[in-house]
């Protein structure tokens, strides 16, 4: 999960920073395209949408029941609903790509990530990121902890009373 959030984050981050304004070319785009495949970012984001959805359907039925009938069976699973975003969110995030790589290197990004060793790594790299975050987070709390007791002995040692 945490992946996603990270992967949808930097794309709105560089979109607001506003990335190069040339368009990439079309051998570009379709190497891009092949990437953003390989990587299953449609997939992450449709596995979002879901939980969008519902915290969307209490403000749009208003508990009423009728409507959430109808709320329900428009946001289904499988729903065209959902189409337009994710073929929004895929051309914006392939153009990305196609902007910050040669196609070269996009094709050889792509061929890591099709491989044995690439699709392993895209399997785990959700829970490398959380176990990772949780390593630093505990390094860093055990450096902050022995530096204050480090900090303040060498100022009691200069005179200073803490």
């Amino acid at each position: 999960m945490f992946r996603p959030v990270l992967t949808i984050a930097g794309v709105l981050l560089l979109l607001v920073c506003g990335a190069s304004a040339q368009a990439p070319s079309p051998e570009a785009m379709s190497a891009a395209r092949k990437l953003v495949v390989t990587l299953k970012i449609a997939d992450q984001y449709r596995a979002q949408l879901p939980q969008l959805l519902l915290k969307l359907r209490p403000v749009v039925a208003q508990d009423r029941p009728e409507i959430e009938r109808d709320y329900d069976a428009l946001t289904a699973p499988g729903s065209e609903i959902y189409a337009p975003f994710v073929a929004s969110m895929i051309d914006q995030i392939a153009t990305l790509y196609a902007q910050s790589f040669t196609v070269d290197e996009l094709r050889q990004i792509e061929a890591f990530y099709a491989q044995p060793a690439g699709k392993k790594f895209l399997e785990k790299s959700d829970a490398l990121a959380q176990a990772s975050a949780q390593i630093s987070q505990d390094v860093s709390q055990k450096a902050a902890d022995e530096l204050k007791q480090r900090l303040i002995e060498a100022l009691r040692q200069k005179g200073h009373k803490l």
